[in-house]
């Protein structure tokens, strides 16, 4: 079975109103509106369409300024996840079934490992063997090209320039972007919106760091680690 995650229940349908802020948005419910957090700090204005439908779904905690996450946006007849923290999940999921090649022979999975100046999603081992990878939550598709970032990152460009560092040390270092979306043929950096991050994969790639892209299939229910995507440096 391919990796997924689920997202949880129980889940409500609405409309998308407006963004409040970063990471807040209000949506329109049945009952009335709703503030509820967006996990996701990039621009998205493309999904971010008033009217557009959304899920939420309920997180009724103590301490939250909001009852619910917007996890799901309408977008051309098929739904895309918005939430950032999907990937890093999903590749751990896809990881310990061994389901991406290139790191297959690598069966222990720890998430959030700091290695030089940065923390990375995971860390693969395998005896002394290391491997440190960071994933890319990539929502923005035009013409089949998912593009990454859509607003500049600098703490992306430092990411990679750490995997660089350890790939020079001796261990595995890879970037694995998580397409959250089923639409996309091909991924590219996109330069116009963050030309250093787009030098930096370019040249993470030349000094031996893995760079991959998958896409996924998106239900209400879950997102499902689909096909990989060629990548365009």
């Amino acid at each position: 079975m391919s990796p997924y995650i689920d997202l949880g229940q129980p889940q409500r349908t609405g409309r998308f109103l407006r963004r409040l802020n970063r990471f807040a948005v209000e949506v329109a419910l049945p009952a009335g509106s709703v503030a509820a957090h967006l996990p996701n700090s990039g621009r998205m204005t493309e999904l971010l369409v008033a009217g557009r439908p959304v899920v939420l779904v309920a997180r009724p905690r103590p301490g939250r300024r909001t009852a619910f996450d917007m996890t799901l946006v309408e977008y051309r007849g098929a739904w895309v996840s918005v939430d950032s923290r999907l990937p890093s999940a999903l590749a751990a999921a896809a990881l310990r079934q061994g389901t991406i090649p290139e790191w297959a022979g690598l069966g222990e999975v720890r998430r959030e490992v700091t290695w030089g100046d940065s923390r990375f999603d995971l860390e693969l081992r395998d005896g002394t063997r290391r491997c440190f990878v960071e994933t890319k939550s990539v929502n923005l598709v035009q013409d089949g090209r998912a593009l990454f970032p859509d607003v500049p990152t600098t703490r992306g460009a430092r990411h990679l320039r750490t995997l660089i560092a350890a790939r020079q040390a001796g261990h595995g270092a890879g970037v694995l972007f998580v397409i959250q979306r089923g639409d996309a043929q091909v991924l590219a950096p996109f330069d116009a919106a963050d030309p250093a991050f787009g030098r930096a994969l370019r040249e993470a790639a030349v000094a031996g760091v893995t760079v991959l892209a998958y896409g996924c299939t998106v239900t209400p229910e879950r997102v499902t680690l689909a096909a990989r995507v060629p990548v365009e440096l």
